[in-house]
């Protein structure tokens, strides 16, 4: 049978290659077993059975895939519709442009005038708003302020000759410092002589001893000059004023320790002359935080005041602003989400994170009482609704 003639032909084979056998496999002996007869060529070598047939490759049936249909005429476009949505704000103001104190030439005569700053009526009235009924209001110059510190049953000479003890020790000195001060004097300053009054007066500085003067204003700034201006001033009012103090700022800034705040201030509260600003620490940097001007020291402040502010302002603008920078404005630790001024977008120094932290609070007041956030304002929004296929073929 032609079967086993093919089966002799691979044994044949395999014996031939006996002494260097090779690896066969079942698959190349099974396609071998369907070939013809395979002649027997001469060579050299001994021939591999898979020398002799040939391989094939197994062809994997490609999987058919959908042809995409593209066209180079279309274009994909992504529709936005625009959402609006209603959101309340806090009723701040849209910034403005502010603009200092500053010096104008008129054309019309040619003279040099200064002009306010743009806003500065607007943010007083505010601030004194703040300081009669509102955050700022209860400060420690309300009741231990230098003005107040007089006795009120002592006679005008005397009374006037407390005022300015109290601005002399109230030099670097808290307010609530002073006033214990001066209350020691009032209380444990020893009579000139026996069966006189004890207690803050001209004949008794005069006699007392330094050194218990001292220590009875040991607790302000700088006790031990303001020990020895005093007594100097005694000496000076004795021999010069007739006790008194005198009434002009010339004569004031003659004492020994009185610069030109204390000497407004005594002029102001003691004989009611306002002829010029008392200008403290706080009244010098808060302005400057306005932006009202760029002073460096108080005096240069009180000098910039008084170019261009209204002279019925003079008194009271170290009032209002002390009380303030005791209360709101502080040296260290501004509260400005307590302040109304950062509230209504007044103040240019003003923390915006705590101002926006305040807006927050103040808007929860509101709703809480019944009211209303006045200022609001449209978000628009954009979102994708779907696509559209333009200059597409028709189908």
């Amino acid at each position: 049978m032609r079967t086993s003639k093919i089966s002799q032909e691979t044994s044949k084979l395999l014996n031939a290659r006996s002494l260097s056998p090779r690896r066969s496999t079942r698959t190349s002996l099974s396609r071998f077993a369907h070939n013809g007869p395979v002649k027997k060529e001469e060579s050299a070598e001994p021939l591999d059975i898979e020398d002799v047939i040939p391989s094939r490759k197994r062809k994997r049936d490609a999987t058919p895939r959908t042809p995409t249909k593209q066209s180079p005429h279309k274009t994909v476009v992504k529709v936005k519709t625009e959402t609006e949505e209603s959101i309340t704000f806090s009723p701040a103001k849209e910034r403005k442009v502010r603009k200092p104190a500053r010096k104008v030439k008129n054309e019309e005569t040619g003279d040099v005038e200064i002009h306010p700053p743009n806003d500065w009526a607007e943010v007083y009235a505010v601030v004194k708003e703040m300081r009669t009924s509102g955050a700022a209001q209860h400060a420690a110059v309300d009741t231990m302020g230098c003005e107040r510190l007089a006795q009120e049953t002592v006679t005008p000479k005397v009374k006037r000759y407390h005022t300015l003890t109290a601005l002399m020790l109230s030099s670097q000195t808290k307010d609530t410092t002073n006033f214990q001060a001066m209350n020691r004097l009032y209380t444990e300053l020893p009579a000139y002589k026996e069966g006189a009054p004890v207690g803050l007066n001209l004949e008794n500085i005069l006699a007392v001893d330094p050194k218990l003067l001292n220590e009875l204003i040991w607790a302000v700034g700088f006790h031990n000059n303001k020990t020895k201006y005093i007594k100097a001033t005694a000496e000076i009012l004795r021999d010069q004023y007739n006790g008194d103090i005198p009434d002009t700022i010339e004569g004031l800034m003659s004492l020994p320790g009185v610069g030109p705040k204390m000497g407004y201030l005594c002029l102001s509260v003691a004989w009611g002359k306002h002829e010029g600003i008392g200008v403290d620490v706080h009244v010098h940097r808060i302005t400057n935080l306005w932006g009202w001007h760029k002073t460096k020291g108080p005096e240069e402040s009180r000098l910039a005041l008084q170019a261009w502010l209204p002279r019925e302002l003079w008194h009271e603008i170290n009032w209002v602003l002390v009380g303030l920078g005791q209360t709101i404005c502080l040296p260290v630790g501004r509260k400005c989400g307590d302040c109304e001024l950062g509230l209504r977008g007044l103040c240019k120094a003003a923390e915006r994170g705590k101002v926006t932290v305040g807006r927050r609070l103040k808007e929860e007041r509101i709703k809480e009482e019944g009211g209303e956030v006045v200022k609001t304002g449209v978000v628009k929004s954009d979102e994708v609704t779907g696509e559209v296929v333009v200059n597409a073929d028709a189908e």
